[in-house]
């Protein structure tokens, strides 16, 4: 009881959250589009909620950050432009695979919370962070449209019905506008970070060619290239998806990959 009693609040919401995202994978695709909406409000909800408590917890000026964390809050932003597409878009199907997506992230950030990262050590700090963890949820729903748009072509070509919701033009442009809304955001980061590395994590920690500045600005380039391609040489369908996940593979690997390996594989506390 003392020890149950001692557990952090987010730690007590990661188990309905994780549930709650379980029974809408299950059964949310399999009900009506706006039972399915509803039944994946709860758990986004109870997650964004389990997000404050996590993030901002009883340590005062001081965050928890890490992999698991970064990958929960990008899930948890991914997740809230669906939701808000579904008010826009009724016809837009509650998906079975996001929804288990946030139960994993849920899980992983519980067993691997992050470290503190304090605040006071640079007021420029909470703007990179949320400049980055932006651009990587926006990015991730590019992601999320780009795999949705794949499976209705892949139907279409079938004959058959990819019960996506939304029109494949329509993906295809929404997919862009994520992208670009997110290179934008990733650009501002890796300004921020190059502009203000010193004051942001001390002088012996600054801009440096690490994994981290090496795969993020490699991310970087892949994102400009696919736009550049996109407007210049019209881009599309099969050969733009391909660059989009690559590119979203170089940025999970410069923070949260990198993060992965010093905190799970070596097992520093940074």
């Amino acid at each position: 009881m003392i020890l149950a009693s001692n557990l952090p609040l987010h730690l007590w919401l990661s188990l309905p959250t994780a549930a709650a995202y379980a029974l809408t994978a299950l059964i949310g695709p399999r009900v009506a589009p706006a039972m399915g909406h509803r039944l994946l409000a709860v758990p986004w909800a109870l997650h964004g909620l389990g997000l404050v408590f996590a993030l901002f917890g009883p340590q005062e000026g001081a965050v928890r950050f890490g992999f698991a964390p970064a990958l929960s809050v990008t899930a948890w932003l991914m997740l809230t432009f669906y939701v808000l597409e579904q008010h826009w878009f009724p016809q837009l199907r509650t998906r079975w695979t996001l929804a288990s997506v946030g139960a994993a992230v849920v899980v992983l950030a519980a067993v691997f919370p992050g470290s503190a990262l304090h605040m006071e050590a640079s007021p420029w700090l909470p703007l990179h962070l949320a400049l980055g963890v932006a651009s990587y949820g926006l990015i991730t729903a590019a992601v999320v449209h780009a795999w949705l748009m794949t499976r209705a072509e892949q139907s279409m070509r079938q004959g058959a019905d990819a019960h996506v919701g939304l029109p494949l033009l329509t993906l295809e442009r929404l997919t862009f506008r994520f992208v670009s809304a997110g290179f934008v955001l990733l650009t501002a980061t890796l300004a921020a970070g190059w502009l203000f590395g010193d004051s942001l994590y001390g002088a012996q920690a600054a801009w440096r060619w690490d994994h981290k500045t090496v795969f993020s600005l490699l991310s970087w380039c892949t994102f400009a290239a696919l736009l550049v391609g996109r407007h210049r040489f019209g881009w599309r369908g099969r050969k733009a998806v391909r660059v989009l996940y690559v590119g979203t593979l170089l940025l999970l690997l410069g923070y949260a990959g990198s993060r992965f390996v010093l905190e799970v594989v070596l097992g520093r506390v940074v």
